[in-house]
């Protein structure tokens, strides 16, 4: 604790901002953010990556190395992380903690239980879902025809997709995929998260007509088991720099990003801040992008796009990934390519980080840093996994170096928020996908005219599976002449989005047949 305490304090936050939580973690209070207002603002340097395979990316081990390798060259720096969901820790994905010497510490806590953010957000979903229940039981005074509001838990059940209480049908979500969970991650101050939680969409009467939690007037409940929560969390890297590791919004369902409040307060702690978005540079990066950015109003001065052999080599077609393969490698560099059109389209500066595994083969590193040099594309092995900061000082002086010759750019948005949200979807799918043509079932389009007039004016957060640039997981590389089916329609008032949910998603994810939780 003494050391974290000591670190936190070269970061500009006073004794009294500072709560402890055990010897090796702890939180500090949101309020230290308009206590410094009075300093400027540090570089926000973004972090995505390729779609995800089984190979891995490392997308949150180079985020460490990078800040770890930033500050062993004197560029004082904070990590903004998301925490992990319980849930995939056993079943398939494992934790979000960094891996080797670029990692977070305590690993064990920060990917279960933590500080308890994600049992306060349970807490408070389920509350309101018993609060409905009973509203309904004694009387059902607002005259809820269909209950929108869900129950939630942080464990892979794929049977709590649907259950029946003594009332109605239900089903539950995954704690990553609350409403709640994006409410708390995107709100400034505790004004804004409740007025944010009086928004929330939780019915509808007969006549379609809308219930709103502050209809039921129990926001001031769900304030108070979220009031510790709001805090974000603090920790160190295996070297001793600090992260805010805060809230976790799954990518593919939710919008992918940590707090607002978190990655505020790094701002003002550090000259440069890591942060991460979720999955790949077509979930994570665009919802960052376009539904985090407008709340935070900061620019990005720097993406960093992270890539490895493996993957690449698995987008390739490549079945073993580990083995040397040149053609494969060359087959999985389109890929790459879309991912560097998206960002090129959106206006911002990047570099590419070839994320190095043990087993990699100079043949093939040399071939990807070739093939970038003859495009003009800036790269850098990143080897924090092995190395620690001594293998990401390359990449780190790279980033300022980037960040110094460039003039930031105003972004350019794949939507205008006053398109309608067909076109809203319709624009997504065809310029950050790739795809042809987007489908909507009738249940979809039912949804798009009964929440029309709430959801117009609104950004669209797509559901899709991380895995392709398609809504099929099994289309990796860059496929063509796709077409994105979109089958449902959720309105996310409370964050100031509405959801398009592809085919093939789930909100409750389940277990695989071999889960991690044989594995400990």
């Amino acid at each position: 604790m003494n050391k974290i305490f000591d670190v936190v304090k070269k970061y500009n936050i006073k004794n009294d901002f500072f709560l402890p939580y055990g010897f090796d973690k702890g939180k500090i209070n949101f309020e230290a953010v308009n206590s410094l207002n009075h300093i400027e603002d540090g570089k926000l340097v973004l972090v995505t990556a390729i779609n995800p395979t089984k190979a891995g990316e490392g997308k949150t081990t180079v985020s460490i190395g990078l800040a770890d390798g930033l500050n062993a060259i004197g560029a004082k720096t904070m990590l903004a992380l998301r925490e992990p969901s319980m849930g995939p820790v056993f079943g398939i994905k494992g934790g979000a903690t960094g891996g080797g010497l670029s990692s977070i510490e305590p690993e064990l806590d920060i990917n279960l239980h933590f500080t308890g953010d994600f049992h306060a957000i349970t807490s408070a979903h389920n509350l309101l879902s018993a609060l409905i229940d009973a509203h309904i039981f004694y009387g059902n005074e607002l005259g809820f025809d269909k209950v929108l509001w869900t129950r939630t838990l942080d464990v892979n059940d794929r049977s709590l997709r649907k259950v029946q209480t003594d009332l109605r049908e239900d089903s539950f979500v995954i704690t990553a995929a609350s409403e709640i969970m994006a409410v708390l991650a995107l709100a400034n101050d505790l004004d804004d998260l409740k007025l944010r939680l009086n928004k929330i969409l939780i019915g509808l009467t007969i006549d379609n007509k809308p219930i709103f939690v502050s209809d039921l007037g129990v926001s001031g409940a769900l304030m108070l088991i979220l009031k510790d929560a709001f805090n974000p969390n603090v920790v160190l890297t295996k070297e001793g720099n600090p992260a805010l590791v805060h809230l976790g919004p799954f990518a593919n369902i939710a919008h992918g990003c940590n707090s607002i409040i978190a990655t505020k307060l790094a701002l003002k702690m550090a000259d440069y801040v890591v942060t991460e978005a979720g999955f790949g540079a077509d979930l994570g990066m665009e919802k960052f992008l376009d539904l985090k950015l407008p709340e935070l109003k900061k620019d990005v001065s720097l993406v960093v796009l992270v890539t490895t052999l493996h993957s690449l080599k698995s987008h390739g077609g490549a079945e073993n990934y580990f083995e040397p393969n040149l053609e494969a490698l060359i087959n999985g560099i389109p890929h790459l390519e879309k991912h560097i059109e998206n960002i090129q389209n959106y206006n911002l500066d990047f570099v590419i980080a070839i994320n190095k595994h043990t087993n990699d083969v100079n043949d093939e590193i040399n071939y990807l840093l070739n093939w970038a040099k003859e495009k003009n594309f800036k790269i850098e092995v990143s080897d924090g996994f092995n190395s620690g900061s001594r293998g990401t000082k390359d990449l780190a002086e790279l980033v300022v170096k980037t960040i110094n010759n460039h003039k930031i750019r105003e972004i350019n948005r794949p939507y205008d928020l006053n398109d309608t949200p067909k076109d809203k979807i319709y624009k997504i799918a065809t310029k950050i996908y790739g795809a042809s043509d987007v489908k909507f079932t009738k249940k979809a389009l039912e949804q798009l005219e009964i929440y029309n007039n709430l959801i117009k004016d609104l950004p669209v957060c797509i559901a899709k599976t991380p895995s392709s640039f398609s809504d099929d997981s099994k289309l990796l590389g860059r496929p063509k002449n796709f077409v994105i089916t979109i089958k449902e329609i959720k309105p996310s008032l409370g964050s100031n989005f509405f959801v398009a949910i592809t085919k093939g998603i789930n909100i409750m994810p389940g277990l695989n047949k071999h889960s991690r939780a044989y594995d400990f």
